[in-house]
C-alpha cells in the first residue's frame, strides 16, 4: 500500500488498529490504558503500543523479499558455530545516549552477534527489547562504515576477519517486543526517528520561553552587590539550575539544619556526612538524623500531604555567555512563592505512585506520593507547557528523555563542583527512584534545547517492527519463522522495570500490565520459583518461533548463582541446547557495578541452539537404544567451535570434554521426556572409541584436521581448569584463582558464574559471597597489606614496587581483595565454616522429620559435616535416616557419605 505521506498512512492504520483492539485485548500483557490513548501513542503498522496485529504480514513480506532480493530460501544450508569470543563495547555513543533506559546493551556489541549468526534479509527477534538496540544493530548491519569501526574488513559486499568471510553487508529485519509501553515507545524512536522536527522544536521553546521566562530569571549579584547596566537598570540573569537541600532536625536541640549549610566543608572542598550542630555543638551523623517535614495543600489532588522539607541553597545562572553562582536572595525566594501560587494550566499526570520495591523509596524518604510530586512547581509548569505542544513521536521522545534530569532525582555532584571536571549536574542513580539529599532543579527549556541540538536521525528505517505484549504469548508469530534471537531478559530481582517506568508511562498515558512481568518482586508475589516459570514460558515461545538449527543469544547479568541456574534450567527445559558461555563487557558499569564489590562486573552471554528437526526425530526413533545418545553427541559437536585461541594460546573448549558432553546429553533426554540410554561410565569408555580425541576433547572426523592445523600454530596450551561440580570443587577453584591473583569479588564473579553452570543437579551451592566469607580472607584496610596481596601487587604494578605494606598507595590498591589465609588463620576459618555447615545439616534433619519426601537439593558439604559429627556422637540413627532420604546415586558416588552410611547401618544391625 502507498500513501501521500506518513500522516495519511498513520491515520489509516490507526483506524484499522481500532477495529482490531477487541481481539488484541485477549492477548496476555495488553497494556493498562484507554483505547484512544493506545491508538494515539501507536505508529502503525510499524509500532503499536499493544500487541502488533501486522507481524505476520511483515514476516511474509520479508521472506518474499529475501528470496527475490538475495536469492535465499528455507532450504539453504545453514551452519554457525557459537560466537565464542568475549565482546567489549563502550557506551559512549550519540545514539546509545539519546535516551536513557535502565539497561541497554550497546548496539555495536549486538551487531557482532547479528553479523555472526545471520545474513542480509534474515529476521531477528528480541522479546525483551528494552530501548530497541537490537533494531538499531539490525539496521546498521547494512552500514559499511560502522562495520569497519568494529574491526571488520569489507570487500565488496563481504565482511571479513583475517581474510575469512564471516557475513555480508545488509540490513537485517528485526521484530522488537517488550511488556513495557515506555520501552517500546523508546524503541520506536530509536528506530524511526526523523530530525525534521528541529524547527518545530525551536518554535515550541520560543512559545514556552515567552510565556514562562519570568519564572527562571534572577538578579545578577557579584560579591554581594547587585549589578546594573549603563542605564542604571538592574541586570538580570537566566537561571540554568537551582540546588535544593534537605532539611534535618537536630535530635538534641530540635533545631532545623539545612544539610548544605552544615555539611559543606569549603576548606576541603567537599560535603561530609558527619558534622557539628551550629546551635548545640553536638556531633551528628547524617544517617542517624530525621528529616524535617512540612504539611502542604496539594491543589492538584485536592489533598493535604506531608513532604520532606527542602530549601534552595545555590543558583547557577547565565548573563550572556558567562555563568555565575549565587546564594538565593530575597527576590529569588519571593519568586518561588509566586510560582507556588501559580496555576498549572496544561495537562500533567497526577497518578498515585503504587507500592513497590523501588517506588516505596521516594514515598518514605521525601513523601513523593504522586507522579507530579517528582518535580518542583516551576519545572512542572514548564514541562507541562512543553508537552502540550509535543504532537509527534519525535518530540515526545525528546521530552521523555529529559524527564528524569528535570526531576528531583537529579543529583548534585559535589566532587565535580568543588574540584572541576565539569558536569556537576548528575542524572539519577540508574535502576532506582532515589531522591538525593541535594537535588538539582534543572530548568527544562535548557535540557530540551540541548536534546534538539543532539538529535539522532534514523528516518525511513522500515526493517523494524515493534509490539507491546508479554513475551510468554507471542501467538501472533508463526512457528519456525525467526532466523536468530538476541535477548537481554530481566534477571531475578535486579531491576523492577514496571516500577521504574511508572512516571514516564504516566506521561504517555499507557502503563505496563505487570501480571506477566518476569521478575522477583515480593510486592507482586513473585519469588524465584514464579520467576523461573515465567522465564520458561518465554523460552518456550522463543523455541517455538525459532527455525530449527538456528541460534539464540541470551545476555545475563545477575550476581546470584540461584538466578543463573534458574535461567539455564529454563532455557534447557524449553528444548534449547547450551553450547557456550562467554563475557560481554559494557566498559562503563552501572551505579551498582561501580560502587559495590558485590555487583556484577561483566555480563555473561549464553549461546544456545534449537536442534534440527531431523535430529530430534532421529533421537525419538532411537529412544531406549544407545544410539540416541550418540546422535545427540554428533549433532552437538557440529554446533561447537572447533578451536578457540587468543594471543598465541589455545584454550580448552569445555563443551567438548566427555564429562560435559554427557551432562548435555542427559539434560536433553530428560528435558524432552526421553529415557537416558547410557550410564556415565559406559559413556566415558565408549566416547573415545567412537570419536577422535585431542587434548581431552571430543571431535567429529570432519573437524579434527582443522583443529590439528590450528593447534600447531600456537605456542602454549591453557590446561583445563578444575571442574566445579559441588561446594568442595568450588572452594578449590576459588583457592586456585586467589593463589594466582588476590582479587575482589567483582573480579571473580564472571568466571565463577561460567564455572558453576555444570554443578550437580542436587547440589545446593552457596552463593559466591558465602563461599568467600567462610573460606577466605578479605583485606579491608585494617593494618598493613597482607604479604599474599602485597607481593602480587609489587610484581604486577611498577608504581607499587618498593612500597612498604602499610603505604597508603599500596593499601588503596589492595582494598577489598580476597586472598588465601595463612595456616594459622585457616584453622579459625575452618571452625567457623563447620559451625555454619552443621546449622544447615540440622535444618535438613528438621525438614525430614516433617516430611517423608526425599531431599531434592542440599549442600553435600553440610551432609558430610553432619555425618561426621553424628558418627563422633554415635548417633547412627540420624546418619541412616538422612542417608535414606538422599538420592541413591549421591550416596553411591560420594565415598565419604557411603563410608558413614554403610558403617552406621552395620552398627544398627541393619
Amino acid at each position: 500500500m502507498t500513501f501521500k505521506n506518513d500522516e495519511e498512512r498513520r491515520e489509516y492504520f490507526r483506524n484499522e488498529l481500532r477495529k482490531k483492539l477487541p481481539e488484541l485485548k485477549k492477548i496476555e500483557g495488553f497494556p493498562i490504558a484507554d483505547d484512544e490513548d493506545i491508538i494515539a501513542l501507536s505508529d502503525p503498522p510499524y509500532y503499536t503500543a499493544c500487541p502488533n496485529p501486522w507481524i505476520n504480514d511483515f514476516i511474509e513480506e520479508w521472506e518474499r523479499e529475501k528470496k527475490e532480493k538475495y536469492g535465499r530460501d528455507e532450504n539453504e544450508d545453514y551452519h554457525r558455530e557459537p560466537f565464542a569470543a568475549d565482546v567489549s563495547e563502550g557506551k559512549n555513543d550519540p545514539i546509545y545516549n539519546a535516551h536513557s533506559y535502565h539497561t541497554k546493551v550497546p548496539y555495536k556489541a549486538i551487531m557482532r552477534y547479528i553479523l555472526h549468526y545471520t545474513e542480509p534479509g534474515d529476521i531477528v527477534f528480541d522479546g525483551f527489547s528494552g530501548s530497541g538496540m537490537t533494531g538499531v544493530a539490525g539496521a546498521f548491519s547494512g552500514n559499511s562504515e560502522i562495520i569497519k569501526e568494529l574491526g571488520y574488513e569489507i570487500d565488496g559486499n563481504d565482511i571479513l576477519i583475517d581474510g575469512t568471510i564471516v557475513s555480508k553487508v545488509g540490513k537485517r529485519n528485526v521484530i522488537l517486543n517488550d511488556l513495557s509501553p515506555a520501552a517500546t515507545f523508546i524503541s520506536r524512536n530509536y528506530n524511526y526517528f526523523s530530525s525534521d522536527i528541529y524547527e518545530e522544536g525551536l518554535n515550541i521553546l520560543d512559545t514556552v520561553e515567552r510565556k514562562y521566562r519570568w519564572m527562571y530569571e534572577t538578579y545578577h549579584v557579584v560579591d554581594g552587590e547587585e549589578q546594573r547596566d549603563i542605564e542604571g537598570n538592574m541586570v538580570k540573569g537566566v537561571i540554568r539550575y537551582v540546588v535544593w537541600s534537605d532539611v534535618y532536625v537536630c535530635p538534641n536541640c530540635t533545631q532545623e539544619l539545612v544539610y548544605w549549610d552544615v555539611a559543606l566543608n569549603l576548606k576541603e572542598g567537599k560535603l561530609t556526612d558527619t558534622f557539628a550542630c551550629p546551635y548545640c555543638s553536638s556531633i551528628l551523623f547524617k544517617k542517624n538524623l530525621e528529616k524535617a517535614w512540612e504539611t502542604v495543600w496539594d491543589k492538584s489532588i485536592q489533598s493535604i500531604t506531608n513532604r520532606a522539607k527542602q530549601v534552595p541553597v545555590l543558583i547557577n545562572y547565565a548573563v550572556g555567555t558567562q555563568r555565575f553562582n549565587k546564594k538565593p536572595d530575597k527576590y529569588d525566594l519571593e519568586l518561588i512563592k509566586k510560582i507556588e501560587a501559580t496555576e498549572v494550566t496544561d495537562w500533567f499526570p497526577k497518578d498515585k505512585i503504587p507500592e513497590g520495591y523501588n517506588t516505596s523509596q521516594p514515598i518514605k524518604s521525601h513523601g513523593l506520593t504522586h507522579v507530579h510530586n517528582f518535580y518542583t512547581k516551576r519545572n512542572l509548569i514548564i514541562l507541562s507547557a512543553i508537552y502540550s505542544h509535543c504532537k509527534t513521536h519525535e518530540l515526545k521522545f525528546l521530552f521523555t528523555g529529559m524527564l528524569t534530569r528535570s526531576s528531583k532525582q537529579a543529583r548534585f555532584l559535589a566532587k565535580n563542583y568543588f574540584h572541576g571536571g565539569g558536569g556537576w549536574v548528575g542524572t539519577s542513580l540508574s535502576g532506582t527512584l532515589f531522591v538525593p539529599s541535594l537535588n538539582i532543579e534543572v530548568i527544562p527549556t535548557f535540557t530540551f534545547k540541548n536534546r534538539l541540538e543532539k538529535m539522532i536521525n534514523n528516518k525511513n528505517n522500515k526493517n523494524v517492527l515493534i509490539s507491546t505484549q508479554a513475551t510468554q504469548t507471542m501467538c501472533n508469530i508463526p512457528n519456525n519463522t525467526i532466523d536468530y534471537i538476541f535477548t537481554d531478559p530481566p534477571f531475578g530481582g535486579n531491576l523492577m522495570y514496571s516500577e521504574l517506568n511508572f512516571n514516564l508511562e504516566s506521561w504517555l498515558k499507557v502503563k505496563t500490565n505487570y501480571k506477566n512481568e518476569a521478575i522477583v518482586n515480593q510486592f507482586q508475589g513473585k519469588q524465584l520459583e514464579e520467576y523461573q516459570i515465567l522465564m520458561e514460558l518465554c523460552f518456550q515461545e522463543y523455541y517455538r518461533i525459532l527455525k530449527p538449527g538456528r541460534w539464540m543469544t541470551v545476555e545475563f547479568s545477575n550476581s546470584q548463582a540461584s538466578v543463573w541456574n534458574a535461567i539455564q534450567e529454563a532455557i534447557q527445559k524449553a528444548g534449547f541446547v547450551i553450547a557456550n558461555v562467554s563475557a560481554l563487557d559494557k566498559k562503563q558499569g552501572s551505579f551498582k557495578a561501580v560502587t559495590t564489590t558485590t555487583a556484577v562486573k561483566q555480563d555473561l552471554v549464553i549461546s544456545a541452539y534449537k536442534p534440527k528437526t531431523e535430529h530430534i526425530e532421529k533421537m525419538r526413533r532411537e529412544q531406549n537404544t544407545e544410539e540416541s545418545a550418540w546422535t545427540f553427541v554428533r549433532q552437538h559437536l557440529e554446533q561447537l567451535p572447533v578451536f578457540i585461541g587468543n594471543k598465541g594460546e589455545a584454550q580448552i573448549i569445555a563443551e567438548r570434554t566427555p564429562r560435559i558432553l554427557f551432562d548435555r546429553m542427559v539434560a536433553y533426554h530428560v528435558q524432552n521426556g526421553l529415557p537416558v540410554p547410557i550410564s556415565s561410565a559406559e559413556f566415558q569408555a565408549k566416547v573415545a572409541q567412537r570419536f577422535p580425541m585431542r587434548d581431552g576433547m571430543v571431535f567429529l572426523e570432519s573437524q579434527v584436521a582443522e583443529y590439528d592445523k590450528k593447534r600447531t600454530l600456537v605456542k602454549e596450551f591453557v590446561q583445563m581448569s578444575l571442574f566445579v561440580t559441588d561446594e568442595t570443587s568450588a572452594i578449590e577453584w576459588l583457592r586456585q584463582q586467589l593463589l594466582k591473583k588476590p582479587q575482589t569479588r567483582q573480579d571473580l564473579h564472571p568466571n565463577f558464574m561460567k564455572e558453576i553452570q555444570h554443578i550437580a543437579k542436587h547440589e545446593k551451592l552457596p552463593e559466591l559471597d558465602d563461599l568467600l566469607e567462610q573460606n577466605f580472607l578479605k583485606y579491608e584496610g585494617d593494618g598493613p597489606v597482607p604479604d599474599q596481596i602485597a607481593s602480587y601487587l609489587r610484581r604486577n604494578y611498577k608504581d607499587l614496587r618498593g612500597l612498604e605494606n602499610d603505604d597508603p598507595q599500596l593499601k588503596e590498591k589492595a582494598m577489598n581483595r580476597w586472598y588465601v589465609p595463612d595456616p594459622n588463620k585457616q584453622a579459625d576459618l575452618e571452625k567457623l565454616r563447620e559451625k555454619a555447615l552443621l546449622r544447615e545439616f540440622e535444618g535438613y534433619v528438621e525438614e525430614l522429620s516433617k516430611s517423608k519426601k526425599k531431599l531434592k537439593q542440599f549442600r553435600t558439604e553440610a551432609i558430610r559435616a553432619g555425618f561426621k559429627k553424628a558418627w563422633s556422637e554415635k548417633d547412627y540413627e540420624t546418619i541412616v535416616k538422612v542417608g535414606e532420604r538422599l538420592p541413591e546415586n549421591v550416596i553411591q558416588e560420594d565415598d565419604k557419605l557411603l563410608m558413614y552410611y554403610d558403617n552406621a547401618q552395620i552398627r544398627l544391625g541393619m
